[in-house]
This record gives C-alpha cells, structure tokens and sequence, in this order.
C-alpha cells in the first residue's frame, strides 16, 4: 500500500515588486510540494492575510512601503500564528539578521539563492528548523567574535541545566524535535517540554533566538 501524498507546504510571498511575487509563483509551480495561498505588497496588507490564511511559512521582504518585514514578523510573533517566516531579501547585513532573529523570524536568505536551494530551505523552516543564508552567517560570527568579550550570552545560558543545554546545542545545528528526541533518547514531548523551560528561562519565544544565542556563546 503506497504511503499518502504529504500535504504542499502553504506559503505566502511577502514583496513589496509586484515582478518578484510573480517571479516567485512560477518558480514555486514547478515543485508540487509547495502551495502559495497568497500574496501581499505592504505591511498591513501581509498581516491582514496572515490572519486570515494562517499559512506554514511566510517568504518576507525587509523593505515595504508602510514599514518593514521587522513588522509582519512580529505582528505574527504577538499573534500566536504559528506561521514560520523566511526573511528573503537582498541585504546582507549582519545587523538585519540580529534584527530579523529578535522579531521571530526563522530564516535569513539572499535572494541571489537558486530555485532548489529556495525552496529546499522553505521544507527545513517548515519542518521546524532555522536557516542562516552562508554568506551573512561568516557576517553575524564575524560580529559575534567581535562582542565576545560580552558575559551576556555566558550568564543567560547559566540559567539551562545540563540536559536543557544538550537540547540547546542539537537546536542550534539546525535539528527538528523529532531528531532532537532520537539523538538524546528522549520522547518528542519531553523535547518540546524542554524548549518551553528553555524559552521561559531565557524569555525568548523562537528556536532561532535560542540557537544564535548558544552559537554566540559557543564561539566566545
């Protein structure tokens, strides 16, 4: 008995050209695993048809007209959408992706990215994992190095126990709860119980935030 079609990944592009939205839905029409259920132009527009369609990932510009995706992240942050967000833009600049971390977004891309390397990133942000594009990754360490001095990052992670910094870590190289729990012998839900005490400690409320943090740490 053949195994169900997996459900498309439902997207909405986020862009203030209207040439790029379009750009981005032929793209997407050559891979069936992608679904996009909208579109929007500016900010306000973005988080009216986030609440109203609830996609799994939202492919976000920095730069709108009204604002910024800074923005429509945080309005789904606040909101409760369970919607993941992808920052696609062209600025690489380390201070964007700290920016884009601390509002909730899941992914920085540059829009240089090829068709397959997109929407392979789409299927590991939809899955739960966070993304750095490559080239503003050696950016963000760059600066991080630069800070190291900081005890921020030290005395916020003294907060975990041992085994909520296991998770941490494994969270950082970019692995899904289900992976998580299969590396450390645990079940999914006591996986997810751990990140909650994780976020709690640490007041954030995205895996990304806590995986630049351990990363900060890691590299002091």
């Amino acid at each position: 008995m053949s195994e169900p079609t997996p459900k498309p990944i439902r997207i909405l592009i986020v862009d203030d050209h209207q040439v790029v939205r379009l750009g981005l839905q032929t793209l997407f029409q050559r891979y069936p695993q992608i679904k996009v259920v909208g579109e929007a132009g500016t900010v306000a527009e973005a988080n009216r048809v986030v609440q109203q369609l609830k996609p799994d990932v939202v492919l976000l510009d920095i730069r709108l007209p009204d604002g910024s995706g800074f923005d429509v992240a945080r309005h789904i942050q606040q909101s409760q959408v369970e919607s993941r967000v992808l920052i696609l833009t062209a600025v690489a600049d380390e201070q964007f992706v700290f920016d884009a971390i601390a509002c909730g977004a899941d992914g920085y891309l540059l829009k240089e990215i090829g068709g397959d390397g997109l929407v392979k990133a789409i299927e590991r942000i939809a899955a739960g994992q966070s993304i750095l594009d490559p080239a503003v990754t050696r950016r963000v360490l760059g600066r991080v190095r630069k800070e190291s001095e900081a005890p921020t990052a030290g005395s916020k992670l003294e907060k975990l126990s041992p085994q909520e910094l296991r998770v941490v870590a494994l969270v950082a190289e970019g692995k899904t709860n289900k992976e998580i729990a299969l590396a450390l012998g645990l079940s999914d839900k006591t996986v997810k119980n751990y990140l909650s005490n994780v976020f709690e400690k640490l007041q954030f409320s995205r895996r990304s935030q806590a995986a630049v943090l351990f990363t900060q740490n890691s590299q002091s």
